[in-house]
């Protein structure tokens, strides 16, 4: 990805970053830099905090990056998937009902969400909830679109 320009935040661009992480997943970022980077050929934005990829821009919406998910540990708009969906999670397929086996009652549909593997808790994805929460359990059908997951371009912008 080719980084078209890249400029610190002004502390009220950080304060407003901060409150929407901390109402949609619960977490506080904190570092002592924000920069927002740009791309020439991708939509993506990035904030790198401390000089880490730690939130991106869907949609104009700010959410955690996978490697922020994984530094912040939400507890909000959680997607827990089983062992089975990991590989086709990891590999930025779409999540199915069979490969859930628990989402938080929070999620609402069009909500970002982050994608977790079961045993060890650690974000596999980011992506945008197609039904609530408490309707993602279950036998057939697609419910989250990926939007970014581990090994992708942005996953792998180092800043």
């Amino acid at each position: 990805m080719q980084v078209k320009s890249r400029h610190h935040l002004r502390s009220d661009a950080v304060s407003e970053l901060e409150t929407a992480l901390e109402e949609h997943l619960g977490v506080s970022p904190e570092g002592d830099t924000y920069e927002l980077v740009e791309f020439e050929d991708t939509d993506w934005e990035v904030v790198l905090i401390d000089d880490e990829p730690q939130v991106a821009y869907f949609d104009e919406e700010p959410f955690p990056t996978v490697r922020g998910a994984n530094a912040y540990e939400p507890d909000k708009r959680l997607v827990t998937v089983d062992a089975g969906a990991v590989s086709f999670v990891s590999d930025g397929a779409d999540v199915m009902r069979p490969g859930i086996t628990a989402a938080t009652d929070d999620i609402s549909p069009d909500d970002l969400v982050v994608i977790a593997e079961e045993s060890h808790g650690k974000v596999l994805a980011v992506g945008r909830a197609r039904v609530d929460g408490a309707d993602m359990v279950g036998d057939e059908g697609k419910v989250v679109d990926s939007l970014h997951h581990v090994g992708d371009e942005l996953y792998e912008f180092t800043g």
